[in-house]
């Protein structure tokens, strides 16, 4: 079984920072990919940023030039977040996607990241 641990929510200004960090506990896989979601209010799950084993990033649209996300092992992974604008404001949750040995996707309990205007 996989826990994720996520850290550094918080109350942020428009144009502000905040830095969000996940740890994983439990076996992992050479080929998990790690990444981050969020979920505003009465809207549906949204992919922030993806990194995969091999080196490879996804970023949404919305965020890219603005947030980084990085990946220091096989068991962590940060997501830097600049510029944060209002519509940034969500629950954002760690994620592993396992495509083997069998399809299986673990979540956080995620962390709650505010901007005012």
């Amino acid at each position: 079984q996989v826990q994720l641990v996520e850290s550094g929510g918080g109350f942020v200004e428009a144009g502000g920072s905040l830095k969000l960090s996940c740890v994983a506990s439990g076996n992992m896989f050479s080929s998990d990919t790690m990444g981050w979601y969020r979920q505003a209010p009465e809207k549906q799950r949204e992919l922030v940023a993806i990194f995969t084993r091999s080196g490879t990033t996804t970023y949404a649209d919305s965020v890219k030039g603005r947030f980084t996300i990085s990946r220091d092992n096989a068991r962590n992974t940060n997501l830097q977040m600049n510029s944060l604008r209002p519509e940034d404001t969500a629950v954002y949750y760690c994620n592993i996607l396992r495509v083997w040995p069998v399809r299986r996707e673990y979540w956080g309990q995620g962390t709650q990241v505010t901007v005012s205007s």
